[in-house]
């Protein structure tokens, strides 16, 4: 399988699960993330998409989360 480094969460399609690397964001929505569990290592999958295609839902620590895709660009991913 490949691996893909440093991409981002809204790069995910449904159904795909990868392991977070590394928060970008900063201030309050870093602090946001943080809370729910969105920490290096958490494994996230990918639950769906709104029917505009924003937010996306994705399962965080048992809980479904939605994220908007411009937070999403600032978490990284590795995915198998």
């Amino acid at each position: 399988m490949n691996t893909n480094l440093y991409a981002n969460l809204s790069s995910l399609k449904p159904g795909e699960d990868a392991v977070v690397t590394a928060l970008l964001a900063t201030g309050s929505m870093r602090r946001r993330l943080l809370d729910i569990g969105l920490v290096e290592n958490t494994r996230v999958e990918c639950l769906g998409t709104s029917p505009l295609g924003d937010p996306s839902a994705f399962l965080i620590r048992g809980a479904v989360i939605a994220i908007r895709s411009e937070d999403c660009k600032n978490i990284l991913i590795e995915s198998e």
